[in-house]
């Protein structure tokens, strides 16, 4: 899986894009003693970026129902870095229900993905009160955890200062006009020289209700649109949930009131929820839908996140840290031109 091609030096590392993945890369190179700057061409709310929209979550186990072994791999070491980095990140678990005529998909959800115990409808209860008497049993996944995103990038610029990195917003730089080596995190923008990327819309919704509780994460399986529901604090839950193949952002009438649909499936109280924002952002993903890093002399591109931006960003990081300071090379993830 690994293989060393000789380290890089110690030559200045230009970040491109200061979304999760570029922050990461800022994070880790800044405090392993490297000269950074990270430069983003929006402004510090970054709110064209694909992270804007995301909903966080740090779930290796339950995206293994739909991904590859890789992504359960660089997951789960993702969740060391980010209990490194930041040991108040939440890790309280995922939770996932269906109702009774969605049990066959259920039972498949739980054949697919490992990690997780079997609860009763007590033990649900004594773990999400508010769902009292509304599902018969869960599959409980204790290590996962969640962050949220419009919080935790703020505090990832923050750290990147602190560790003598500089960051320059409203800044469109190109590759070909920076010094040092260069590692393009610009997602979607970034189709100029990865011709296969494609948009991915992914559509939330925040809430507001003070009638509903939860302390974790929440998934809802249903046939046709799997929800999550993700508490933020201070009565907020973001619901979503959606992957279309759309180069086009905005939420559909369809798809908000599948959420909305859904949301109140989990619980009647969502019903008189007020709604707080609609927005949707595009995933970069590649045909595979796996993350790639590509190394071209001294640029280095990292995308493809698809929608594991948050669960990825940090182990692809140290992937490329180790690749700048030991040469070393992961095969499933890495291709050199």
């Amino acid at each position: 899986m690994y293989q060393s091609l000789g380290p890089r030096g110690e030559s200045p590392i230009a970040i491109i894009g200061a979304g999760i993945a570029g922050a990461w890369n800022a994070l880790l190179f800044a405090q392993a003693g490297h000269a950074v700057t990270v430069h983003e061409r929006n402004d510090a709310a970054i709110t064209q970026s694909a992270s804007h929209w995301a909903g966080g979550m740090l779930a290796p186990w339950c995206e293994a129902e739909t991904s590859e072994p890789v992504i359960s791999r660089l997951g789960i070491r993702s969740l060391d870095l980010w209990r490194q980095h930041f040991p108040e990140t939440p890790f309280k678990g995922s939770l996932v229900v269906a109702h009774p005529r969605d049990r066959s998909d259920f039972e498949r959800f739980a054949k697919l993905t490992s990690g997780h115990r079997r609860l009763d409808a007590r033990a649900l209860n004594e773990l999400e009160p508010s769902l009292e008497g509304r599902f018969r049993d869960g599959l409980f996944y204790p290590d996962e955890g969640h962050v949220e995103p419009r919080r935790i990038l703020p505090e990832l610029h923050a750290r990147i200062l602190a560790a003598g990195g500089e960051i320059k917003f409203n800044s469109a730089a190109k590759a070909e006009d920076l010094d040092g080596i260069v590692i393009d995190c610009r997602g979607l923008c970034a189709r100029d020289r990865q011709p296969g990327l494609r948009g991915v819309k992914g559509e939330m919704i925040v809430v507001e209700t003070d009638e509903v509780e939860l302390s974790r994460p929440v998934r809802l399986i249903h046939p046709r649109w799997p929800l999550y529901v993700i508490p933020r604090g201070d009565d907020l839950f973001m619901l979503g949930a959606t992957s279309i193949e759309c180069q086009a952002t905005g939420v559909s009438v369809r798809a908000a009131l599948e959420l909305l649909g859904a949301a109140y499936a989990v619980h009647p109280a969502f019903a008189e929820a007020r709604i707080v924002e609609f927005g949707s952002g595009l995933r970069p993903a590649f045909p595979d839908n796996l993350p790639r890093i590509a190394i071209d002399k001294d640029q280095i591109a990292v995308n493809g996140l698809y929608r594991h931006g948050f669960l990825l960003a940090p182990a692809l990081a140290e992937l490329v840290l180790s690749y700048v300071g030991r040469g070393v090379i992961d095969n499933e993830v890495m291709r050199c031109a």
